[in-house]
């Protein structure tokens, strides 16, 4: 944990700023795997986190602004608990950790909600995500639980957001440590891709990784030869010489923070020329976002500027056609880049996205676009100092998408059909990286950087 300043500062600034209610931040309980004593792997809720701290489970804090009060509810361990799982410090003990004047058993959460109901205060949440979360504040607040994502508090979801878009430097280093942990991930994933491996072996080596130098995965390992599958998850095949391996992963630090890359390495350990149209594109616009993000400018441009340039090269080596400015107004280029440009991060490898996407990465001057492809960017807004953003153009040959357009001749003035044919068994290519905007640019958020420029790859993973 940070210190208990950090988190008491964390729930004055919000007190402050919401003026009046009572707050719950419920903790997350244990997921049963396939029976109730088989649990999932715990992980904090991340706004309980920001404000309280403790990575143990069936924890709720409780902040009532209108008296200046805090309370840490939960349950002390009995005998029983002891045995199986060791014990820990008592509730009280717990609050006082992190500068919380009052705890109570968690049956205590009703009658604290039901006094603040007698005295009309108004009872704030977040739009709970796991359903034993939701059945507790509808019990709580008299509500169907499917009611409970409407009934949350858009005020408070704006006031979080907006304290936690803007990471402190205790924030940074813990995101740095993440990166570092990613950095390990990754070099292992190259080092050991080559024809004859299943990617389920590969991945399950960079998830040991994670775990063995930090907390866990930041969220589940995408390795496939199919790099064109947004989310491919990693199955039994195996590495097939000339084909492209794409690892998107991430390490979660001991204090929940995120890091998330993704490198896309030659199987046979030598690009092709064809790959190397391609990487080379793709490359190339992952370093021009870091050459144009700083704070002022919307993310949203960064993204146009990167597909302007995509566009640009495409045509260069005669995949699409036409002018570069209506091709992209017209969305042409989302065939091959059908995601956004990157997202933010920080507890959560998509910072947040649990409050609500329109809160977290739009605002009144910037609203979310309804075009395909452009519709997945999850951030537009400016950029402030603070923010921690992925980076993470690419390039991809969808078939099904492909044959989709070509069917229905959709922007068939910008796309040479038959030239992107040649390239239905490409895959695809995606280089991403965490950066950090300063006060006058941005900087990658890692003291080393995976490889990725295409003869840094080869060299790296040909060397003993």
């Amino acid at each position: 944990m940070f210190s208990k300043d950090i988190y008491m500062q964390r729930r004055n600034t919000l007190k402050q700023k919401m003026g009046s209610g009572l707050i719950i931040i419920p903790g997350n309980n244990n997921a049963p795997f396939n029976y109730p004593a088989n649990t999932y792997k715990f992980r904090q809720d991340s706004t309980f986190l920001y404000f309280f701290g403790h990575q143990i489970e069936s924890l709720v804090g409780i902040i009532d602004v209108d008296n200046d009060k805090e309370y840490l509810l939960g349950d002390d361990v009995d005998i029983d608990d002891i045995i199986w799982y060791g014990s820990i410090d008592s509730i009280s003990d717990l609050a006082a950790q992190v500068g919380v004047g009052n705890s109570a058993p968690l049956k205590e959460l009703k009658n604290i909600v039901e006094a603040a109901k007698a005295k009309n205060q108004p009872i704030l949440f977040t739009p709970p995500y796991r359903h034993d979360t939701m059945i507790m504040i509808a019990d709580l607040i008299g509500i169907h639980p499917l009611q409970t994502k409407e009934a949350a508090s858009v005020p408070l979801i704006k006031t979080i957001v907006s304290m936690r878009e803007c990471k402190a430097p205790e924030e940074i280093a813990e995101i740095e440590k993440a990166c570092e942990i990613g950095y390990k991930m990754h070099t292992t994933a190259q080092k050991e891709c080559r024809p004859g491996v299943s990617e389920r072996y590969i991945a399950g080596i960079v998830e040991g990784v994670a775990c063995k130098y930090g907390n866990s995965t930041s969220f589940p390992t995408i390795l496939s030869m199919h790099g064109e599958v947004q989310h491919g998850y990693p199955s039994g095949s195996l590495l097939e010489s000339g084909r492209l391996m794409l690892c998107d992963a991430g390490a979660e630090s001991y204090e929940g923070y995120a890091s998330d890359n993704t490198r896309t390495t030659p199987i046979s350990g030598r690009y092709t020329q064809q790959q190397r149209d391609i990487y080379s594109i793709v490359s190339d616009c992952h370093d021009h976002a870091i050459e144009i993000a700083r704070p002022g400018i919307k993310w949203y441009d960064v993204h146009m500027s990167v597909a302007r340039m995509m566009t640009e090269r495409l045509k260069a080596i005669g995949l699409m056609k036409g002018d570069v400015d209506e091709a992209v107004k017209a969305g042409a280029h989302a065939m091959f880049f059908p995601h956004g440009l990157g997202h933010m991060m920080g507890l959560d490898v998509h910072d947040m996205e649990n409050l609500g996407q329109i809160y977290v990465g739009f605002d009144e001057e910037t609203q979310p676009s309804t075009q395909f492809g452009t519709n997945c960017l999850r951030c537009g807004k400016r950029l402030k100092p603070g923010f921690v953003m992925t980076d993470e153009p690419g390039i991809y040959f969808i078939p099904a998408l492909i044959d989709l357009w070509k069917s229905t001749k959709h922007n068939a003035e910008f796309i040479n059909f038959n030239e992107v044919d040649k390239f239905r068994d490409f895959g695809g290519v995606r280089i991403e990286d965490d950066i950090l905007i300063t006060d006058d640019g941005c900087r990658v958020l890692s003291k080393n950087i995976i490889p990725y420029h295409m003869d840094e790859v080869e060299e790296f993973i040909n060397s003993k």
